[in-house]
């Protein structure tokens, strides 16, 4: 039996290069996505795994990426997106060009993953597409953008989950707490001096495998320290009729 073929993007630190070693670990054979090549092929190398140079604020990088992929392993499985960047700024120091960074790394990153991945895993008939947002994905945010970045991710999975449903591609995302990545490193001191729980990249890695593992698509999975991860309700509201009946 042909192992399966997975793409992960910011597989250079973090959460990518835990969920590049997990994946790689179970039997995967993973490319390795980062725009830091030293840090994307010391991955691949440690998981002998192949390194994929991505840009991911270029949709011609996502589909280059893609092509590399299917280059080096025939085929794509499971595609995670957890390249990810800090907000670069609010709404008391706002400028379109900050704003548009934060934007691009966190949104449209996944936008332009999942178009380019789409076609290889059309042609299959099946497939699992997890995206990696965060708590400030569901709640309120200091982080204003890249709070608004990660909503937005959560409302693209369910959507993308309900239009690729009968093309046999199972789309969810994951919604971690803090973890112990570059993103918080300038805040680690004071968030654990204010007794907050700071998770290891690992856990988060084992939520993605746990996810990949099931059947469920459309799903929201919230990962914290000291807590398993699982998935949540989220509302489905329903849009009012003429006859005054709501419509699903």
């Amino acid at each position: 039996m042909t192992s399966p073929v997975a793409l992960v993007t910011g597989a250079g630190g973090g959460i990518g290069s835990a969920v590049a070693r997990r994946l790689a670990h179970a039997g995967m054979r993973v490319a390795a996505a980062d725009l830091d090549a030293a840090a994307g092929t010391a991955v691949a190398e440690e998981i002998g795994g192949t390194f994929v140079r991505l840009d991911v604020r270029r949709p011609e990088d996502n589909r280059a990426a893609l092509a590399r992929t299917i280059s080096a392993y025939g085929r794509l499985d499971v595609a995670v997106f957890a390249a990810g960047v800090a907000g670069r700024c609010g709404l008391h120091d706002f400028t379109p060009e900050r704003y548009r960074e934060t934007m691009a790394v966190d949104l449209d990153g996944v936008v332009y993953g999942m178009e380019a991945c789409l076609p290889a895993l059309r042609a299959q008939g099946a497939g699992s597409i997890v995206v990696v947002s965060s708590l400030a994905g569901l709640s309120a945010s200091p982080d204003i953008f890249y709070a608004t970045a990660k909503h937005a991710l959560v409302g693209l999975v369910r959507s993308a989950a309900m239009l690729l449903a009968a093309d046999g591609i199972r789309v969810n995302v994951l919604c971690p707490g803090l973890v112990d990545t570059p993103l918080i490193a300038p805040f680690r001191r004071e968030l654990a001096d204010a007794g907050l729980l700071i998770a290891d990249p690992v856990a988060m890695a084992a939520a993605v495998e746990r996810i990949l593992a099931g059947d469920g698509t459309g799903q929201a999975w919230v990962a914290q320290a000291g807590q398993a991860a699982a998935p949540i309700e989220l509302p489905q509201v329903a849009i009012a009729t003429a006859a005054g009946e709501a419509s699903p």
